[in-house]
């Protein structure tokens, strides 16, 4: 993900350069506004790599975004308003061919799954996955990414291996906010390698809490180089 407003598109465009150069071949963008949603157009024409829009709440960003020409959504069904909103944007993703990826972070479960199961745990992060998953399946889609994160190492994997058992769908896979420096990248490894070993994870996101770009995508590569991975 850009560490940059997309908005900016000149500093957009020289820093997903810059990552090219190393290897990015798929880059996530925050759209909080309508500016940034335009501006997607042209960051994708100028760097032709696809581009992930990541939306909250709003669902005339994600529509936006869409007629910008963004590769995938990344947007919690829940958090967008009403079926009739959800309709609206799951119709232009399916007439574009563009995936939705639904994000569950283990902080912001809500209330109603921590008490059901008993706190932050796997089956809480599945089941909350799950559950919006059924709004985009009840419209008629089944163009699904799941992500399962958490900065606990043993929750995300035990997340992902449930998910991987229960749903064919894509996983998106990472830890959230590894860390500083080495310690980052050794929860990053930890977390992802027993789950890539195990054909789970289908794109791959390296989350160092400094803002280095460049040093999350070499360790990403490193991950996958060191697991005999073809990163393609």
């Amino acid at each position: 993900m850009t560490s940059v407003p997309v908005r900016d598109v000149s500093a957009s465009v020289r820093q997903i350069r810059s990552l090219q150069e190393i290897g990015l071949r798929l880059v996530r963008v925050a759209v909080p506004d309508p500016e940034s949603a335009l501006a997607v157009k042209t960051v994708r024409r100028l760097c032709g790599i696809p581009v992930v829009a990541d939306i909250h709440f709003d669902y005339k960003l994600a529509l936006l975004a869409l007629e910008a020409g963004c590769d995938k959504l990344r947007i919690n069904p829940g958090n967008i308003g009403s079926s009739r909103k959800l309709l609206e944007v799951v119709r232009a993703a399916k007439e574009r061919g563009v995936p939705i990826r639904v994000g569950v972070n283990s902080g912001s479960l809500g209330k109603d799954v921590l008490y059901r199961y008993g706190g932050r745990n796997s089956e809480a992060m599945v089941e909350s996955a799950l559950k919006e998953v059924s709004l985009l399946e009840r419209q008629g889609f089944e163009d699904i990414v799941i992500s399962l994160k958490s900065p606990d190492i043993r929750l995300t994997v035990e997340a992902n291996r449930e998910a991987a058992r229960r749903v064919a769908y894509p996983l998106h896979v990472g830890i959230t906010e590894a860390g500083f420096g080495m310690d980052g990248v050794v929860r990053s490894v930890c977390g992802l390698a027993p789950l890539l070993i195990a054909g789970i994870g289908d794109t791959v996101r390296i989350s160092l809490t400094e803002n280095d770009r460049k040093k999350n995508l070499w360790v990403c590569m490193k991950v996958l180089e060191g697991l005999g991975i073809e990163y393609v």
